[in-house]
Formats: C-alpha cells, structure tokens, sequence
C-alpha cells in the first residue's frame, strides 16, 4: 500500500496526484496539486511534516524524511519543497527547505536546515551540507556542494517545463 498513516495521521493528496504503486508515502505529509512520486520513493513524515508544492515530482528511489524536535532546535527539521521542483533519481533530502523552480540532480544529497531558494540547480552527486543557504540563480555542484556559476536565462526557464513533463507523464500512468 503505497500510502500509509503514521500514528492516525494521513496524507494529504491534492488533485491529479500520482503516487506509483512501489512508493511510500507515510503521515504527516502534504501533496500539492498534479505533484508525482515514482517508483521505490520513500516520503517519510513520521517525525516531523513534509510539505510538496504543485507540480512537483519525486522520482525514482528518492528518499524524503525528516528530524524530529529536539534540544537546541525545537521544530526539528521538517522537508518543505516548493512548486515546479524537480527531484532526480536516487535524491536524497533531509529537512531541508527547497524553493520554487529547482532542479535536484540525479544522487544528490541535501541535509537538514539547508535553505534553497528559488531558481537554483544542484549537480548530481552533490552534497549540500547541513545548515548551508544556497542562493538564487547559481549552479552548485560537489561535495561539499559550492556554487560555480550563474545559470543562465535558458536553464532557469528549462525546470518548469522539465516539471511539466513529469505532470503530463503521470497521466499516462494513471
């Protein structure tokens, strides 16, 4: 069953989601409009909330959770992903906040308290360590994760389409 109470707590599908059969999505998670998860995904929100914003999409094997509160940090980190954000294969993101048109590449790793504002691209593999603000408009790659350039005009505007072809994939699939 890929969509799983924790502790009573439900979650929450906007219209026109799509949740593949192989995927988890567990508690205290929302789910924005036309948002998509892909096979063997994990969306924990066991500890903390988890919160995806419209035409988002998750795909393969990602890896969403969160921390739970505790001394020094008394909300913890919950996952906060904003609209039109792209989520590669093997992703995985750890309380962390994601702004809106971001593109999260293949492998990637972003841990918790990171701040990625809108319009920013994280090469595959990076690792985005904890507490790290990652600015708007820039490519950031490596571990640790730095940003090396600007993006240009064309890749800022290429993440909302890329989006737009997961939500038009998923109707295939449902």
């Amino acid at each position: 069953m890929p969509i799983q109470p924790y502790l009573g707590t439900h979650p929450r599908l906007g219209p026109g989601v799509y949740v593949d059969p192989a995927a988890l999505v567990i508690g205290d998670v929302e789910l924005g409009q036309d948002v998509s998860i892909w096979p063997m995904a994990v969306v924990r929100g066991d500890v903390n909330h988890i919160r995806i914003g419209a035409r988002s999409n998750v795909q393969d094997a990602s890896v969403l959770h969160v921390s739970r509160p505790y001394p020094g940090c008394d909300t913890g980190w919950p996952l906060v992903l904003g609209e039109d954000v792209v989520i590669a294969h093997k992703v995985a993101l750890h309380g962390c906040t994601i702004g809106n048109r971001v593109l999260v590449g293949i492998g990637a790793i972003v841990l918790d308290g990171v701040v990625v504002e809108d319009d920013v691209t994280i090469g595959a593999g990076a690792v985005v360590s904890p507490g790290k603000r990652l600015e708007s408009g820039g490519l950031y790659l490596g571990n640790p994760a730095r940003r090396v350039r600007d993006l240009t005009p064309a890749e800022i505007a290429r993440v909302p389409i890329m989006a737009s072809w997961y939500v038009n994939l998923k109707k295939d699939y449902q």
